[in-house]
């Protein structure tokens, strides 16, 4: 079993960036899900209500990210240390920093709609809750649940599979195969495991980092949306409310909490219990 491979997303619900190796931090990959799009009045955006925000992708720089069109326009934003604190919805924390006004003129322009981009600046200050699996001491960047999200390729080509078994039941042709992107993990394992044997795991260990599992991850709306065409479609909400749905929800996926620290590479082996 190995990593095969590790995804940023700095900015919440924008496109993110493939990495080689991360920095693992006790709320989860360094540079991930720090920064956020906010409306004016405070309430936070994201994809599932604006899919255009996947046309945008984010990546991390030395103390900045860098946002980019998909007309090959971007734009690189320092880390707003000394921004104006603003109210924000997220749960669990009051506050986050806002970036310069020509972050927010630039992000309205291609969305076309007013937006304020912002950073947090410590995510000490976010706890975990303890309803998705968190610990007195766990904290969290801007993910909605937990610091890291893994998925497998042995369950994602099940669930190809499956939708691919549906098409054919229904008359229809074999669509193209589901991408990873539409489930946004920030690490992907393979080998030689059964589909969906991540259910059962309660300890990983990647490198020489340590994890536990928080809890399975049911999976929202934005999976219906292609990361590419931004379309909407019926896959794979369809096909996991047919597999893999229980206590009223459909499930891929597993989030984990960092035990240890450090860095994680590429086709670092991978242990798990």
């Amino acid at each position: 079993m190995r990593l095969a491979s590790a995804h940023l997303y700095p900015v919440k619900s924008l496109g993110g960036a493939d990495v080689d190796r991360a920095v693992v931090e006790p709320w989860g990959l360094r540079h991930d899900r720090r920064w956020l799009l906010l409306r004016p009045d405070g309430g936070k955006l994201t994809s599932s209500a604006l899919p255009d925000l996947l046309g945008l992708t984010a990546a991390p720089g030395p103390g900045s990210v860098t946002l980019t069109a998909r007309d090959g326009a971007s734009l690189t934003v320092a880390e707003p240390v000394d921004g104006s604190p603003v109210a924000t919805g997220v749960s669990r924390l009051d506050t986050v920093r806002l970036a310069p006004a020509g972050a927010h003129d630039w992000l309205s322009a291609r969305l076309g709609r007013p937006v304020r981009l912002a950073w947090l600046d410590d995510p000490r200050r976010r706890p975990m809750s303890a309803e998705h699996g968190g610990g007195p001491d766990d904290p969290l960047n801007l993910s909605d649940a937990g610091p890291l999200l893994l998925a497998t390729a042995p369950s994602l080509r099940r669930l190809r599979d499956w939708i691919v078994e549906g098409a054919l039941e229904r008359g229809e042709p074999a669509p193209e195969p589901l991408v990873m992107a539409r489930f946004r993990p920030t690490v992907v394992l393979d080998g030689p495991f059964e589909p969906f044997a991540e259910d059962g795991w309660t300890r990983v260990r990647i490198g020489a980092v340590d994890f536990r599992v928080s809890e399975r991850c049911d999976r929202c709306s934005v999976t219906l949306i292609d990361p590419e065409t931004l379309a909407s479609g019926k896959e794979p909400i369809r096909t996991l409310a047919r597999h893999r749905r229980h206590d009223g929800k459909t499930w891929f996926g597993i989030r984990l909490v960092p035990l240890t620290t450090g860095e994680i590479r590429v086709g670092d082996s991978v242990a798990v219990s």
